[in-house]
C-alpha cells in the first residue's frame, strides 16, 4: 500500500478510502452507465497508483459497454488516461500518459478517480501536452503508430490511403506519415482532410478510382483502412502490385463478413494485415508512447480539437459518442 509520505506528496488526505468510478453492470447503451463509490485499488509488487487527471472516450470505450468484447462484469470502463503517479517508488510525482493492456475490458479502466498499473507499463507525459491533450493521444496514436510503423513499415516516398481519415485514428496517422515522408491519400464522407495531400469525397468519388488517378494510375502503396465493412474491398483494388492493406476495425459489425476476389488478390499479390491494439501488452504499449513523445516533441504531432467533460457529465459525453454526434474527441476531466 502507499505510505503516507507518498500520500501527502501527491496532495491527498490520508481519510481518502474511496473513489468515484463510472461503472455497467449490464450490456447496453450509455444509459446502463452509473457513478459508484469503490474503494480505492490495492497496490500489488511492483505497481504503482495513478490518480487520473482526464481520460478520453474512445469508440473501443462504448463497444466495451455495449458488450462486444465480453468484458466480466461489473466493470469500469476507459482506456486511455493521463494523470499523476501518488505511489510507486522512483515514479512518484510524475506525470505520466497512456492506455493499459486490458483497461477497462478485462482489468478496471481509467474512467475512474484512480488507477493501479505496472510500473513497466508507464510512460512520462511530454511536458509540452496539458493533461486534457495527452488524454486523448492514446488510442488513436498507438493504434496509427503500430499499423504504419510497426507493421506496415511505411517509407519515405510511399504513398498511403487512408479511410475515415476525419477520425482520431486517421488523423493520427496523416501526421505520422507526413513525419515519415509519406504522402496521403485521405477519404472521408466529410467534405475535407486539410492535412492530406489529395482528399477523396466517398460521398461522390468511387474510392480506388480516384486513388488511381491520384497515383497515375499505379495504385497505392499501403492503404490503413479505419472502417472496413464495404470499403474492404475498394480498399484493395486501391493497391499496386506487391502493395499492403492494413485492417483495424469492421464497421460492419463484428458478425458481418466481407469478401475479396481471390483471383485478383493474389495476381496482385497483395498484402493484408490485421491489426488489433487490444492485443498489445503494457511494455509494449508503453515503449510506443515513448516513441510517440520524442515526435509530439520534435514538432511533428499535435492533438486534435478537444472537448473537456467534467466527470460528473460522463454519461451524457459518452451519450455523445455513441451517437455520434460529434467528431470532436471527448475527454473526461477529474476536479
Amino acid at each position: 500500500m502507499p505510505n503516507k509520505l507518498e500520500l501527502l506528496t501527491a496532495g491527498i488526505k490520508m481519510s481518502t478510502k474511496t473513489m468515484k468510478a463510472l461503472r455497467f453492470q449490464e450490456f447496453g447503451p450509455p444509459a446502463v452507465l452509473s457513478f459508484q463509490d469503490l474503494p480505492l485499488p490495492v497496490l500489488h509488487d511492483d505497481e504503482v497508483l495513478v490518480q487520473v487527471k482526464a481520460s478520453s472516450i474512445n469508440p473501443s470505450d462504448i463497444a466495451t459497454v455495449a458488450g462486444r468484447f465480453h468484458s466480466k462484469l461489473p466493470m469500469t470502463p476507459g482506456r486511455d488516461f493521463a494523470g499523476l503517479v501518488v505511489a510507486g517508488g522512483a515514479w512518484t510525482g510524475k506525470q505520466v500518459w497512456g492506455t493499459g493492456s486490458g483497461f477497462g475490458v478485462v482489468r478496471p479502466g481509467a474512467h475512474a478517480q484512480f488507477v493501479t498499473l505496472p510500473s513497466s507499463w508507464l510512460s512520462e507525459k511530454p511536458e509540452a501536452l496539458s493533461l486534457e491533450q495527452a488524454a486523448a493521444v492514446g488510442v488513436p496514436y498507438i493504434t496509427a503508430w503500430q499499423s504504419l510503423i510497426e507493421v506496415g513499415h511505411l517509407q519515405k516516398g510511399e504513398r498511403l490511403l487512408i479511410t475515415g481519415a476525419a477520425g482520431a485514428v486517421g488523423s493520427a496517422a496523416i501526421q505520422i506519415a507526413h513525419w515519415k515522408g509519406a504522402s496521403v491519400v485521405a477519404a472521408d464522407i466529410v467534405q475535407a482532410a486539410p492535412e492530406a495531400d489529395v482528399f477523396v469525397n466517398l460521398k461522390e468519388a468511387d474510392l480506388a478510382s480516384a486513388a488511381r488517378q491520384a497515383t497515375g494510375g499505379h495504385g497505392v502503396d499501403m492503404v490503413l483502412d479505419t472502417v472496413g465493412g464495404n470499403l474492404f474491398n475498394s480498399c484493395l483494388r486501391s493497391l499496386r502490385v506487391g502493395g499492403r492493406q492494413i485492417a483495424i476495425t469492421n464497421s460492419a459489425g463484428p458478425a458481418a463478413e466481407v469478401h475479396l476476389n481471390l483471383t485478383d488478390f493474389y495476381h496482385n499479390q497483395s498484402h493484408l494485415i490485421g491489426v488489433d491494439t487490444q492485443k498489445l501488452t503494457g511494455p509494449e504499449i508503453a515503449a510506443i508512447m515513448n516513441h510517440l513523445r520524442e515526435v509530439f516533441l520534435a514538432g511533428f504531432l499535435r492533438v486534435s480539437q478537444i472537448e473537456a467533460n467534467p466527470f460528473e457529465k460522463a454519461i451524457e459525453a459518452y451519450t455523445k459518442v455513441a451517437e455520434r454526434k460529434t467528431r470532436t474527441k471527448q475527454v473526461l476531466v477529474f476536479g
